[in-house]
């Protein structure tokens, strides 16, 4: 019986689904997903080779804004594969290699993404209340320092989590819920003991993503702060505009992130479909909504993209 089980376990796979009830449609589903991707990738590779090649847009907030479009790009392309399988192709089946593989990229891409806006927080802070000492502050060199850290950050909080699945075994139902593999989900799947995983899963929610929500919003009160000391209301105005991007931007990853993680871990009789569209929009809607809301709200930025679609 031991030898069966092994076996199972070494050739096991997970099912991936789509919309449960909606199989015949797929197909047509696909399309508006095939021009989410394409919309995420293009806006995103646009706005990175625009910010690489103009001078003029080598100051701190754009260099930031890069790294976000980085990262965004990262995110929509560990989910677009598996997700256009399903809808195109009907292919369900993911390994169990795989599927690791698949979860350490989306949480490592959500956490660098988390880290991205508390700088980009940060920037807007010294901007608006140590304008003085913005240049001597925000270096080229310590830009690029930072983004190293987010990134080493995001991997050594990530890495254990597809490591602690590998020890697991998986007898249970091996059909997922979403598209793509999540930890909150497969640790579910196995019939040993998760308590670990799910512990060391919640602490690094609340150490990475939860800590920098928290850094964020103090950073808005001292902004806030700052802003309503200045008598003149034009600039009052002026400062806050600087700042409507960020906030979209914050607004848009951490609303749909936070509602799946409690369905997940408190929602147990919630309805599935639920879960699946607010996993759709964490992961889909942030990394095609930031190109358009900060090419909206950037001049500069606006101008030179419709000068490379416009010639």
């Amino acid at each position: 019986m031991s030898l069966v089980n092994e076996t199972k376990f070494s050739s096991a796979v997970f099912l991936l689904t789509g919309i449960p009830g909606q199989e015949d449609v797929h197909l047509w589903i696909s399309i508006p997903f095939c021009i989410m991707y394409i919309i995420s990738i293009l806006g995103n590779s646009v706005i990175m080779i625009i910010i690489k090649t103009d001078p003029r847009l080598h100051e701190p907030m754009y260099i930031f804004l890069s790294m976000l479009a980085i990262t965004d790009l990262g995110l929509s392309i560990s989910t677009m594969l598996t997700t256009l399988d399903i809808f195109l192709l009907n292919s369900r089946e993911i390994s169990l290699d795989a599927c690791f593989a698949q979860l350490f990229f989306i949480h490592l891409f959500e956490c660098i993404e988390s880290s991205v806006l508390l700088l980009m927080a940060f920037d807007r802070f010294i901007a608006i209340c140590d304008p003085l000492r913005y240049a001597s502050i925000l270096t080229l060199p310590r830009i690029g320092k930072m983004g190293l850290v987010c990134v080493l950050r995001g991997a050594a909080a990530m890495l254990p989590l597809p490591l602690l699945l590998q020890q697991f075994r998986y007898c249970r139902s091996n059909v997922l819920s979403h598209s793509y593999c999540i930890n909150e989900e497969v640790m579910k799947m196995a019939c040993s003991d998760i308590r670990v995983n799910s512990i060391y899963g919640f602490s690094v929610t609340l150490l990475t993503e939860g800590l920098d929500s928290l850094l964020i919003f103090l950073s808005y009160v001292m902004i806030l702060k700052t802003v309503l000391s200045v008598t003149s209301n034009a600039e009052c105005l002026r400062a806050l505009n600087t700042c409507v991007s960020h906030l979209c931007a914050v607004l848009i990853f951490y609303t749909p992130m936070i509602g799946l993680s409690v369905v997940h871990r408190f929602g147990e009789g919630s309805s599935p479909l639920l879960q699946i569209i607010l996993g759709y929009i964490s992961l889909l809607v942030p990394p095609l909504m930031n190109p358009i809301v900060y090419s909206v709200k950037s001049k500069h930025l606006r101008e030179r993209i419709l000068r490379v679609f416009i010639k």
